[in-house]
């Protein structure tokens, strides 16, 4: 298949995506009755970026052009791939830059996230048989001949050990951060919000380390939360949330809340769930210098001069390539291995 042909099946997948198809729906219901963590509002969310994002043609031809991806190639490879799970769909856009380059993907689901790309692999083998070749799912993976893997720090020492060896791309754990000045708009504390509490902040892009001048008013901040209020709803969300309010109680450390979020101060990147660090700065160039020794550990960021806008973190493009690493061009340059 030339790139038209993969570009045209690409738009037509996006359609499908954005519509009510009966099948589409139900693979969509299945998802939350596989992982609790999937609910609707989630789902529907990763579902309309990718449609909006991702699979839109002129975007889809933009991204190619730009790339200089050619029309096909004269030695296809095989590309293993690693799918994580902790968003739906998270790891759609690794197969769709093996899909647009033209290299077979050898796809290994995880099984807390399966039942949405299954079904979006059978229904392009349904309108195009030619498309099988290119979309293996495996559940072990082998013989391939260059690997994209994402996973956490303790996983990414597994994939180095059995990938190392070959071309690869290997994701490990990160997250996001903002620099705040306290003199956000609220509509800029709403955003933010979103960068925050969409799919729980269990994603690499959700804000879970905020930069704060010294007497800031988390008030605001913490009131413009309350539209997501409904994750107190969630019985794993919630025991996770209480399971860190009885830490810090325990600690006798000092935290924030408005019901959804516990507001700690602590030096780490990192967060459990439920949980968003801070720390105070006098100067914002201490900030700017902390960001810029966190840099490898560090998603994304908004606020500040060279951050994003608040509430584009979990929005990313077709250009916004993770960890820095273009896999475009990765895999543009695999050369035959056999």
């Amino acid at each position: 298949m030339n790139l038209t042909e993969r570009i045209e099946l690409a738009s037509r997948l996006g359609d499908y995506m954005g519509s009510d198809e009966p099948q589409w729906v139900e693979a969509q219901q299945r998802a939350y009755a596989c992982n609790p963590w999937f609910i609707p509002e989630f789902v529907k969310c990763s579902v309309n970026h990718i449609c909006q994002f991702y699979l839109h043609p002129e975007k889809l031809w933009a991204w190619t052009s730009s790339e200089s991806i050619p029309p096909s190639l004269s030695a296809p490879q095989t590309v293993g791939l690693v799918m994580a799970s902790n968003l739906p769909l998270v790891g759609f856009y690794d197969w769709l830059c093996c899909w647009v380059v033209g290299h077979q993907a050898r796809i290994k689901l995880s099984g807390q996230d399966s039942c949405l790309f299954e079904h979006l692999v059978q229904q392009l083998v349904r309108w195009e048989a030619r498309v099988a070749p290119y979309i293996q799912l495996v559940e072990r993976l082998s013989g391939s001949d260059a690997y994209i893997a994402t996973g956490g720090n303790n996983t990414s020492r597994y994939f180095d050990y059995y990938f190392g060896l070959y071309p690869h791309i290997i994701r490990k754990s990160r997250s996001s951060a903002a620099l705040l000045t306290g003199h956000e708009t609220p509509d800029e504390l709403t955003r933010l919000s979103a960068d925050m509490y969409t799919y729980f902040g269990r994603g690499c892009r959700s804000i879970t380390h905020l930069l704060v001048p010294r007497g800031y008013d988390f008030t605001p901040l913490l009131q413009a939360g309350t539209s997501f209020s409904f994750l107190q709803e969630h019985h794993k969300f919630k025991n996770n949330y209480d399971y860190q309010l009885a830490l810090c109680l325990l600690n006798k450390e000092y935290y924030m809340t408005n019901g959804i979020c516990l507001l700690v101060e602590r030096p780490s990147l990192h967060a459990p769930i439920g949980v968003v660090q801070y720390q105070y700065y006098d100067q914002v160039e201490e900030a700017e210098g902390w960001l810029s020794e966190q840099s490898e550990q560090i998603q994304c960021r908004v606020g500040g001069a060279n951050g994003l806008s608040f509430g584009q973190t979990q929005l990313p493009t077709l250009t916004d390539y993770a960890d820095g690493a273009n896999t475009i061009q990765f895999l543009l340059g695999l050369e035959p291995t056999r």
